[in-house]
């Protein structure tokens, strides 16, 4: 790289060396910052209902203790070892997907609007009259399905990288309730979301899943779970019955919390509700058993349907318990709505409630006003088993806690009254608090024998293990996320060393291309100072960008940027535009000429401009300002008819301006005219295929709903395209006037100027689900996974691949390169800009944001705005791959065809003479 010229061995070399090195780093940083969960292998058993430390316990295997015991005989020993009596001998889950709590719960205080309370009369009814008591149940992110049920069965919270996973769901190999519920013989019978049969394959007697992933659908999908509901009710051969409804969460991907499809959604909810309800709980059918109904949902969603971030619409999630004896009447809601939980204390409650053992690697917390009907030894005992199980959870990962011998009662010798002050490390903390709860349970059960307990030692003996309990549920919580800074340091230091050899290369490359470039260019001291202006500024944004990075609003709003960027950087074009036109001397030819192409430049900037300032307002993206009205909203508002429009208008530019372009840069016409014929037939078949099937999209629920993705975005990506090609006209006619580097740059920053206005922002909640399952008859993660990169990526992929264009149009005549340059040499010049500048670019961003994520990894944010951003860092990466691949793989094609040429007509000129 030292050298005058650099061959182009040597730059194939240390560009696939950075490549490798920035891909190592990444991978090294993501694996760190983002672990996988780690977990207790094994299952809960027997040991679990005797203090941890009980040598006689520890000592016997699980599997010597229950091995040969029969279902029922083994249901029998925690039974009998439990010291509580089982609550329920049937559970029904109902799992609402995205159903916010407050839809039901109220926020604040306040009850829900009443169009709300209208639409889940009957629910609204039983939280009333105390016949139910709820809970907002705060879900963990990312708020989508898949993590979140493993959350609810587990009681462990999934890594952040779980999203990813969403799309592929593998089985549940942890701890869970379905499991516990299996080896007690339970029967379990699973209708709706085919997720459950994925995570747990094999598992249920009987079934019916549907896929989670047609979010057009919002009929059918719940159809076919309620068309097996009455029979199921009817039968006794179950203990679980699973219903997971998707219709809420598809009319909230449709047409956000507002929908008019939202009541009538909740209303058919209601009935189902009722329908179980009057028909096994209120019934009392003992043959067969008490039943319990719980209500769930799995994440919140945004105003406009959607999920995955951290905010509080997404996170907030519903955990309804209808059939709980002796609750409080909560008629004015007050009550309901300060009830908050953790999603994960759902697990821990249906186990003692059900008399099986707490999964393993739960964190979460009992659910005290559940066990409300128990006495007050049984309440502490369910208290003393959840404490155990969490201090069990806590000496794995610390192996140095010790709390002294347990004997197997549970009492713990010379530990003092339980009423000392803790402070000090964690493990210190943790032992104290734990002590303390013991030794006060110990002294409540002591009284109770002698007949000196008092309510005052009661409530303090649960205040004790409340404090132990959110402790280390807290520290186990924070634990998931515990990161090897070691590991992160060496995969920034990988990252930064490919980044200076981007940026090596660039600089070597500008050397060797612009060597006689003061040659070509005007000697006024103007020209000088517009360049680096132009330059400055480029360079600038780099700097703004890395700046605003560690600030969380900033990320939020990211998208304001890049509109200030993309405005300036066209104005600046106009000021060189028209100082170029004032500024010339010459015969009256050549000014002719010369100012026909500043008209044509002032024409194109000016176009620029219009259609940036349109993109601009399609989409008020971020995250703070989304309510404020724009085109689409307004667009939404007027109804598919006017969408229908826009996108068959849409259609018809797209095709004028394939056309146009063909004609302008292909001069054989008979291959212009045969592409023109199938370009035209092929968006012909589109405009008809949106004119037959466009219907109302607030109102489809069949197959036809999986045709057609979003059409509100066919303007932006019109004028997106249009941009492109105006952008290349413009670079096409400007000669030396502009850098080719730069104009690569400004092609990046369209690219991602368009990125959020096309309603992307750095929150998960805004990836287009429906989108991904466009054409599809059936769930691919393959398919599927590439239309979602596809669609969230279109206008940073659009600007990389018209690279190709870029590199056919560009005038490089002015360029220094020797008329003896070899093929190679010459392909290096055509390819070192276009493929180097955005992969220089991004690896700037991508190192500094990684720098600021390692530096931020303790903030409140950490997961809420900077990881999200994160994966969007790391996904711009690999389409930045993918892009450079497909225009070096294209180029380099071109030059073999083009080598293979000169060979044969080196051999006939050969053979002639």
């Amino acid at each position: 790289m030292t050298s005058t010229t650099t061959s182009f061995t040597k730059f194939t070399f240390f560009t696939v060396a950075a490549l490798v090195f920035q891909i190592t780093g990444l991978s090294l940083f993501v694996f760190g910052f983002f672990p996988v969960k780690p977990a207790l292998s094994g299952v809960s058993g027997w040991e679990s209902f005797f203090a941890p430390g009980c040598h006689s316990v520890e000592n016997q295997s699980q599997t010597q203790m229950e091995m040969g015991l029969s279902p029922y005989e083994l249901k029998s020993l925690y039974q009998d070892l439990s010291l509580i009596p089982p609550l329920f001998d049937r559970l029904i889950l109902m799992v609402i997907d995205g159903l916010p709590a407050e839809f039901v719960l109220g926020k604040d205080g306040q009850p829900p609007r009443k169009d709300l309370m209208d639409a889940m009369p009957y629910t609204h009814s039983l939280l009333s009259s105390g016949m139910a008591i709820g809970y907002h149940a705060k879900a963990a992110p990312p708020t989508v399905t898949m993590p979140r049920l493993k959350a609810m069965v587990s009681g462990a919270i999934g890594g952040f990288l779980d999203v990813a996973f969403n799309f592929n769901t593998q089985a549940l190999l942890d701890d869970n309730l379905l499991g516990q519920f299996l080896r007690i013989g339970w029967k379990m019978v699973m209708l709706g979301d085919e997720t459950w049969l994925k995570l747990f394959p094999g598992l249920f007697v009987r079934h019916d899943g549907v896929s989670s992933f047609f979010v057009k659908d919002t009929v059918q999908v719940d159809k076919n779970v309620s068309r097996h509901l009455e029979n199921e009710l009817s039968r006794d051969d179950w203990n679980l019955l699973v219903l997971h409804y998707l219709g809420l969460d598809h009319v909230g991907h449709i047409g956000g919390r507002s929908s008019s499809l939202m009541g009538p959604k909740l209303l058919e909810m209601d009935e189902v509700v009722k329908m179980i309800h009057l028909s096994t709980i209120q019934t009392h059918d003992n043959d067969r058993g008490r039943t319990l109904l719980v209500v769930v949902s799995d994440h919140g969603m945004t105003e406009s349907g959607n999920h995955g971030g951290s905010s509080y619409e997404e996170t907030d999630s519903l955990a309804l318990f209808i059939g709980l004896k002796n609750q409080v009447s909560i008629s004015h809601y007050a009550s309901a709505t300060h009830n908050s939980i953790l999603q994960v204390d759902i697990a821990p409650t249906l186990a003692l409630l059900y008399g099986v053992p707490i999964p393993k690697n739960n964190v979460g917390v009992l659910i005290s006003g559940t066990f409300d009907c128990l006495t007050d030894h049984q309440q502490l005992r369910a208290l003393e088993l959840n404490s155990w199980q969490l201090y069990r959870l806590v000496e794995a990962q610390l192996p140095g806690l010790s709390c002294g011998d347990f004997s197997c009662s549970g009492f713990i010798d010379d530990l003092g009254s339980g009423s000392g002050e803790c402070s000090g490390s964690m493990e210190k903390i943790l032992r104290c608090l734990f002590m303390n709860a013991a030794n006060l349970h110990n002294s409540w059960k002591y009284k109770k024998e002698t007949g000196f307990e008092s309510r005052e030692d009661y409530r303090s003996t649960v205040t004790a293990y409340h404090e132990f309990l959110k402790t280390a549920s807290e520290w186990l919580s924070r634990r998931v996320t515990d990161k090897p800074v070691p590991l992160l340091a060496f995969g920034v230091v990988a990252m930064a060393l490919s980044c200076l050899i981007f940026l090596g290369l660039i600089t070597c490359m500008s050397r060797e291309v612009y060597t006689g470039e003061k040659q070509h260019l005007s000697g006024s001291s103007n020209s000088k100072i517009r360049w680096c202006l132009d330059e400055a500024f480029i360079l600038g944004v780099v700097l703004i960008l890395v700046m605003s990075m560690g600030s969380s609003s900033m990320v939020e709003e990211e998208q304001y940027i890049w509109n200030f960027v993309i405005s300036t950087l066209y104005l600046l074009l106009l000021r060189k535009a028209v100082q170029s036109h004032s500024g010339r001397s010459g015969s009256a030819l050549f000014l002719k000429a010369q100012n026909k192409r500043s008209d044509f430049q002032l024409c194109a900037i000016f176009l620029l401009l219009i259609s940036g300032r349109i993109l601009r307002g399609w989409h008020q993206g971020g995250v703070n300002w989304t309510h404020l009205p724009d085109i689409s909203k307004w667009l939404e508002q007027a109804g598919s008819n006017l969408i229908r429009s826009i996108q068959l208008t849409s259609g018809l530019l797209m095709m004028g301006l394939g056309l146009f372009a063909l004609f302008l840069f292909v001069t054989n016409t008979k291959l212009v005219r045969v592409v023109a014929l199938f370009f035209l037939i092929s968006g012909f078949l589109v405009l008809w295929h949106i004119m037959e099937y466009q219907d109302n999209e607030f109102v489809s629920s069949d197959y036809h709903a999986t045709l057609l993705a979003q059409p509100i975005n066919s303007m932006p990506i019109f004028l997106l395209l249009m941009q492109i090609f105006t952008s290349m006209l413009y670079y096409s006619s400007s000669g030396p006037q502009n850098k080719e580097w730069l104009e690569v740059a400004l092609l990046y920053y369209v690219g991602m100027a368009g990125h959020f206005a096309l309603g992307n922002s750095n929150t998960l909640a805004t990836i287009d689900v429906a989108g991904a399952f466009i054409g599809l008859s059936s769930h691919s993660t393959l398919l599927s996974g590439i239309l979602m990169f596809i669609i969230t990526y279109t206008s940073p992929m659009l600007v990389l691949l018209s690279m190709v264009m870029y590199i056919s149009v560009k005038d490089t005549s002015y360029l220094a390169i020797p008329q003896s340059v070899d093929l190679e040499q010459f392909l290096k010049m055509m390819l070192g800009f276009p493929c180097l500048v955005p992969l220089g670019l991004n690896s700037i961003l991508l190192t500094a944001y990684t720098v600021v994520l390692l530096l931020m990894r303790n903030h409140l944010f950490v997961w809420s705005v900077f990881s999200p951003k994160y994966l969007y860092v790391c996904t711009t990466t690999v389409c930045i791959y993918i892009g450079v691949f497909v225009v070096a793989a294209t180029e380099i094609y071109i030059y073999m065809v083009i080598a293979f040429r000169s060979k044969i007509q080196v051999s006939i000129s050969n053979g002639i003479l």
